[in-house]
């Protein structure tokens, strides 16, 4: 699939941070299906010889923990994710050393699970995408997320259309259309309202056409 290409005032904006710092982080926030990925990757292209993306995702706590805690019917809330440990990553890579490769965990979405140290951040690259639900929370250790971001982007489009993408791809991961419809409704649109309330916080907001 093509992806889309990001307006040029956005390349721009990209552009004018990397003139002014030696290392930019750059957040993208929105709903689940709103397209951070998809934006986070179009970046990526444009500026591939100086950015890596490091997910949000990659915290998910594993499925055996959340069988522990009781949170298996929530996974992709908030407290699903090991957020301090999302909070000490980003402080490592703004204060990444000349010599230092910092890795990052990934999320794996054919098996459900978050694997350690699968995205190596070399101390040459300049711009950082983190892309994730959560970014412009107040609770908690994500509080403390927004500070360690150069720059913040709310991305949002079409509710109706969002959610159809969003439960495309819980049936794309092996959920029938039935279970993939209940399981927006039931979890990840609770969590696209919160996300919601948080969109005052961010910098800028960018839609898709």
């Amino acid at each position: 699939m093509t992806t889309p290409a990001v307006p040029e005032a956005w390349l721009d904006r990209v552009r004018g941070l990397l003139a002014s710092k030696p290392r930019v982080l750059l957040g993208l926030v929105g709903a689940p299906g709103s397209g951070k990925s998809t934006l986070a990757e179009a970046l990526l292209q444009t500026f591939a010889d100086v950015a890596q993306v490091v997910p949000m995702d990659g915290f998910h706590l594993a499925n055996v923990q959340l069988e522990r805690l009781g949170r298996s019917g929530r996974k992709g809330a908030p407290d699903t994710f090991d957020s301090a440990g999302y909070v000490a990553l980003l402080r490592r890579l703004r204060t990444q050393a000349p010599d230092e490769t910092v890795y990052a965990p990934e999320f794996r979405r054919e098996i459900e699970e978050p694997v350690a140290g699968a995205i190596a951040v070399m101390p040459e690259t300049r711009l950082v995408i983190t892309e994730g639900n959560y970014l412009l929370l107040d609770d908690g250790p994500w509080r403390d997320v927004r500070a360690l971001l150069d720059d913040s982007w709310y991305v949002e489009t079409d509710d109706t259309q969002r959610r159809e993408q969003l439960a495309r791809r819980h049936e794309r991961f092996g959920r029938s259309r039935e279970d993939a419809l209940a399981w927006v409704e039931n979890t990840d649109e609770p969590n696209a309202r919160r996300i919601a309330a948080s969109r005052p916080a961010a910098r800028a907001v960018f839609r898709w056409a």
